[in-house]
């Protein structure tokens, strides 16, 4: 028979202090986004170099919709040192205009909301008309082999500006 409730929990004595004034390992997560830089969850890019990396978003407001991700984790866009965010904007420059080009849109948004995820993200969004731009047109699902697809075809246009 197992006991549950507070008064039966066996205490549990260690050698060593679990929690140290330097141990910041649990307080110090990598973000979602820089799991998906290094690899530990797939991601369909578009984008890499030593300062930041470009991906299509699994919840898209509109087919193409890319975040461009610094590699250095910074939570808010206006803690980024100049040079980094002056490339994110090329970046993201070069990934709107391929899209113009990909998706034959009137103009191409970019946000950079940053509530969702503590890591800066700039979204750049294929769109037609304001209403195109809003959070609320996120789809929740897209299938695995369809990102890829539009990855593709929007790295290939990419190589072109």
């Amino acid at each position: 028979m197992i006991a549950f409730g507070i008064d039966n929990i066996p205490e549990v004595n260690f050698d060593f202090s679990v929690f140290t004034k330097y141990d910041t390992t649990i307080f110090d997560m990598p973000s979602l986004f820089t799991r998906i830089i290094l690899g530990e969850i797939p991601g369909h890019f578009v984008h890499r170099d030593e300062t930041c990396v470009a991906f299509l978003t699994i919840n898209p407001i509109s087919t193409g919709h890319t975040l461009v991700v610094p590699i250095e984790e910074t939570d808010e866009w206006t803690n980024l040192s100049s040079t980094t965010s002056s490339h994110l904007m090329l970046v993201a420059k070069k990934i709107g205009a391929a899209q113009k080009k990909l998706y034959t849109c009137k103009r191409v948004g970019l946000i950079i909301a940053g509530f969702e995820i503590p890591h800066c993200h700039l979204h750049v969004i294929p769109s037609n008309s304001m209403a195109d731009l809003s959070f609320e047109n996120a789809v929740d699902h897209v299938e695995t082999a369809v990102l890829a697809k539009q990855a593709a075809d929007l790295a290939s246009v990419l190589k072109t500006i």
